[in-house]
């Protein structure tokens, strides 16, 4: 793995933490690398309710900025807070409320693509 590959993957791990930090309901990263050409992960989760999906967004922005990483390319739907894609080139982070997640079901749609561990954050730790 080339050190770019490991900053977006270690990225792609906070950005699930930041959603986590803000406790996000079922937060899956998948791997879309080898049948994208647009970006190489997906992290797909969701909020109880509006303000949750806004303060998820929020929180998935400050935990990729103070790991040092990129800012979002494009931002969409925050206004609607149903679904909001934070669109990092290398990955894209897709936050629901759960209607709109049970509608889609990306995870469904892209089951037969590997999925990457990550480990919430413990208290206590940084």
């Amino acid at each position: 793995m080339s050190d770019d590959t490991d900053d977006l993957l270690g990225w792609v791990r906070e950005a699930a933490r930041g959603a986590d930090d803000k406790k996000a309901v079922n937060t899956l990263v998948i791997d879309v690398g080898e049948v994208l050409s647009v970006t190489d992960y997906f992290v797909i989760t969701n909020g109880t309710n509006p303000r949750q999906v806004a303060a998820i967004v929020e929180g998935v922005e400050a935990r990729v900025k103070e790991r040092g990483g990129p800012s979002p390319v494009r931002i969409e739907g925050a206004d609607q807070r149903e679904w909001v894609l934070i669109d990092y080139g290398g990955f894209v982070v897709h936050v629901f409320d759960a209607d709109h997640r049970d509608f889609y079901q990306l995870e469904r749609l892209w089951s037969d693509r590997p999925t990457v561990d990550w480990e919430p954050v413990v208290p206590g730790e940084v």
